[in-house]
Order: structure tokens, then C-alpha cells, then sequence
């Protein structure tokens, strides 16, 4: 249970995994198992030679919760190591949405400015409607598509994010 005090606060973790069948299962299913949400979730191979990959979960909770996740997650057998970007020490953090705006006149104007403004790029433009690609923050992206909103908005696919310390040490 959650004292009233606590604060939840979003967290972005890194996991190294072997990159062999059933890792991200066993992952997912310990967050799932324990009540935990998972807000985003990225998985790539990082080193080939090795069969590593890094799984970037963001999530959210108490400090205690997170904690208890990242002892969890260090437990499991094919984990190497598991850091929490956010109390690490600085990190970068992107993200990468495609988002499809349909329009007409003013409204079509409209979203062709304010992505100009955020910095989208058209990836595919009809007479009906555009496709932007927008990278950043997440926050940034959310700003982004709740203006696509009154605007046009069709659909919108995220990859969820992804995050690297800064400097020259790696996990």
C-alpha cells in the first residue's frame, strides 16, 4: 500500500539482457505479475557479438517500488545489469512518433505551421492529409499531438523512449 506521503514519480530504467527467447516475457511478466505499469518499453540488440540487448521500461512509483523493481529485475537470470537513468545522474532521453493529421484549409495550414515550429519533418503529404515525424522529449511529443488534436488527428505510432547516461562511462 501507498503512504500518503510518497511521492510517485516516473523513472526510466536500463536492462541489459541476454538476447535469447523469453527475456522480455520473463520481464514483462514480472511487472504484470507485481501490479506494476509499464508507460513505455524499447528492446534492441546493442552488441551483436556478445547477444546483448538493452530493454529501456519507463514506469512509475514510490521510491520504494522502484527500488523493489530494480532488485527484481537484477534478479532475474539472463539480466546483467539494471540502472535507473533518473537517479543515475544525467541521461538523454527520445523519442520518435509518427503522426497522421487530416485537414482542409485553415486547419491543414495550421498543422503544417505549428509542425514547422516543433521541428517535424513531413514524411508523406495528400491532398487530405500529412504524415509528421516528430522526435524529442516525450512531454514534447504529447504537446505536439494535443494540438494535432482540434486539428485533425488521425491515428499516431510511438516507439517509446529511448535513453543513454551521458558521458563517457557505459552501463
Amino acid at each position: 500500500m501507498l503512504a500518503k506521503n510518497e511521492p510517485v514519480s516516473r523513472h526510466v530504467l536500463s536492462v541489459l539482457v541476454d538476447n535469447e527467447p523469453g527475456v522480455l516475457g520473463r520481464v514483462v511478466g514480472l511487472f504484470s505479475g507485481r501490479g506494476y505499469n509499464i508507460e513505455s518499453l524499447t528492446v534492441s540488440e546493442t552488441e551483436h557479438d556478445k547477444h546483448v540487448s538493452r530493454i529501456t521500461i519507463v514506469t512509475s512509483g514510490t521510491p520504494a517500488i522502484i527500488d523493489q523493481i530494480e532488485a527484481q529485475l537484477g534478479r532475474l537470470v539472463p539480466v546483467h545489469t539494471v540502472v535507473d537513468l533518473t537517479n543515475s545522474g544525467p541521461s538523454v532521453e527520445r523519442e520518435l512518433a509518427l503522426i497522421k493529421v487530416a485537414g482542409a484549409g485553415d486547419a491543414r495550414a495550421e498543422a503544417l505551421r505549428l509542425a514547422d515550429a516543433f521541428r517535424a519533418r513531413v514524411m508523406d503529404a495528400t491532398t487530405e492529409s500529412f504524415v509528421f515525424e516528430l522526435t524529442g522529449k516525450p512531454d514534447k511529443l504529447d504537446q505536439f499531438i494535443s494540438l494535432m488534436l482540434p486539428l485533425g488527428l488521425v491515428e499516431v505510432s510511438r516507439t517509446g523512449v529511448a535513453a543513454i547516461s551521458r558521458g563517457p562511462k557505459g552501463m
